[in-house]
């Protein structure tokens, strides 16, 4: 069953069936999943019934979402029609289950080198290899040391009040130790994918380094061995230790990046992937910056990529990505081609920089401008944003609030130096929604991409006043509205007394 949200009313589609099984409608593989080709997208309404072999579709009038329903499925119950309307509570898999742990992650974990530098390294790969080795003859002092990769993601999860655990290897060594310290102080469990499930390698060296170089410019270029090797750095991983597979099991959340594809080999990264999706644990994947490498890589990569892409639940990607994996210029085209190829896909959520951010579900289209910030360094704000849309997943938060969330997690993350233990705090990020400043230049933006003729329903979260719709195809939210959502997360799933939240009426 879907709800369509008219003007006036909520308009219930259920559909009655006498197959054996509910399909979700998609594009077929010839069709979705040739790179960089448009797979011919037909006009998808916002909800799209999904019909079975012998079945029909009745479409009549439903009262409106009570409040009370809204306070139920742990929504704001502020009387305006935004506070649920738009939410897909039921359809979230991973969540309403008992799971103990809200979100796993897997592999990435490395520790950042941050080091200020006249200018970025060669682009020419011998040179840069030189390059890092005569880094790494320096033994750099620890103060310029911090978490990186997808302990940052792990500890801004941790900091929005989600039961973290992270999936990977570290080394025996003084980089492993400080790593393991890092996050044993943000309440963050490090679970070994081999062997025993021990995290800490025998080898002395195992500890994956990047080296992050920032110029005078504040430009950034980032350096590892991953740049070199030919094989994964943990190829010799095959299967997932005991202890990794209870850890899966027991979380809602799976979280996976690109970067998994260089510690780890393509077949131990779909197997994983697979697992958690029969675990009935929900899969979120942002491919980062190895998008275009994958997508161009071995048969095997491209086909993993695909299949990844197919099972997920959340996509996460930025503009580019999008284009480069469907063609489409258009972001929000770009993020209903995805939605459509997939088998399981439910949210893609496309990151825009100073721009806001989107999200294409089978319910629309959903816009929130970034909020204003004093941007100091942008090093971990997407791993910060992806933590934010995993709370409001986990926490049936409505989309939209689910995209102010990350916007000001993101936010608050460059308002800082660094990523790792400088990412977003709970007190910034409150911040950010009380002041509810957004940038200026959002409406004009908004107008190009929506493209109305695909999608019938639209939501928008504006500044502090209301709009003059002139087409009807869009509802205009009032910040207001979903920052106290937000805010109410933050109350409720703070650990400690000392936040303290003050919210206008």
């Amino acid at each position: 069953m879907s709800l369509y949200i008219g003007h006036d009313c909520v308009w219930k589609i259920s559909v009655q069936f006498s197959g054996p099984e509910l399909r979700k409608p998609r594009v077929t593989p010839s069709e979705g999943f040739t790179p960089g080709v448009s797979a011919g997208l037909p006009r998808v309404k916002t909800v799209v019934p999904c019909i079975s072999p012998g079945g029909h579709v009745k479409l009549h009038r439903s009262k409106p979402v009570a409040a009370k329903d809204s306070k139920e499925r742990g929504i704001s119950s502020s009387p305006d029609k935004f506070s649920g309307a738009y939410s897909d509570a039921a359809d979230r898999a991973g969540v309403g289950v008992e799971k103990s742990t809200d979100v796993v992650t897997l592999g990435n974990l490395c520790l950042d080198i941050v080091l200020n530098v006249p200018v970025l390294p060669p682009t020419s790969l011998d040179e840069r290899y030189q390059y890092m080795l005569q880094l790494a003859a320096s033994n750099p002092d620890k103060r310029y040391w911090e978490a990186g990769g997808n302990c940052n993601f792990a500890i801004a999860a941790a900091r929005l009040g989600l039961h973290c655990a992270a999936l990977g290897q570290i080394g025996n060594e003084k980089y492993g130790w400080f790593l393991r310290e890092v996050m044993e102080k943000e309440d963050v469990s490090i679970i070994g994918m081999d062997r025993d499930g021990e995290c800490l390698l025998v080898n002395n060296d195992e500890t994956v380094l990047c080296w992050v170089l920032v110029d005078t410019a504040r430009r950034h270029s980032f350096c590892s061995r991953f740049d070199f090797n030919k094989e994964p750095a943990f190829s010799w991983i095959n299967k997932l230790s005991a202890k990794a597979e209870r850890a899966i099991k027991q979380s809602k959340v799976l979280f996976c990046n690109g970067f998994a594809f260089d510690e780890f080999s393509p077949g131990l990264i779909v197997s994983t992937l697979e697992f958690a999706r029969d675990a009935g644990t929900a899969i979120f994947f942002d491919p980062g910056p190895r998008n275009k490498s994958l997508l161009h890589g071995t048969p095997e990569q491209q086909a993993t990529l695909q299949r990844i892409l197919s099972i997920s639940d959340v996509l996460l990607l930025t503009a580019d990505e999008a284009e480069s994996l469907t063609g489409l210029a258009n972001p929000a085209l770009a993020a209903q081609n995805l939605l459509l190829r997939g088998l399981f896909t439910k949210w893609v959520i496309i990151k825009m920089g100073s721009a806001g951010s989107m999200m294409v579900t089978s319910k629309g289209l959903f816009y929130a401008p970034a909020l204003k910030v004093d941007v100091a360094d942008t090093v971990g704000c997407g791993d910060s944003f992806a933590a934010a849309i995993v709370a409001g997943y986990i926490n049936l938060m409505p989309m939209i609030t689910t995209l102010v969330l990350a916007n000001a997690v993101g936010g608050a993350t460059a308002m800082g130096c660094g990523a790792g233990r400088n990412v977003a705090t709970k007190e910034k990020v409150c911040e950010l929604l009380l002041a509810s400043e957004v940038n200026n230049d959002y409406e004009d933006f908004w107008r190009r991409i929506r493209a109305p003729e695909y999608f019938s329903k639209s939501e928008i979260m504006l500044a502090k006043r209301s709009i003059n719709c002139q087409d009807n195809s869009f509802d205009a939210v009032e910040v207001q509205h979903v920052a106290r959502d937000a805010l109410n997360l933050f109350k409720k799933g703070s650990k400690e007394n000392t936040l303290h939240i003050k919210m206008n009426a």
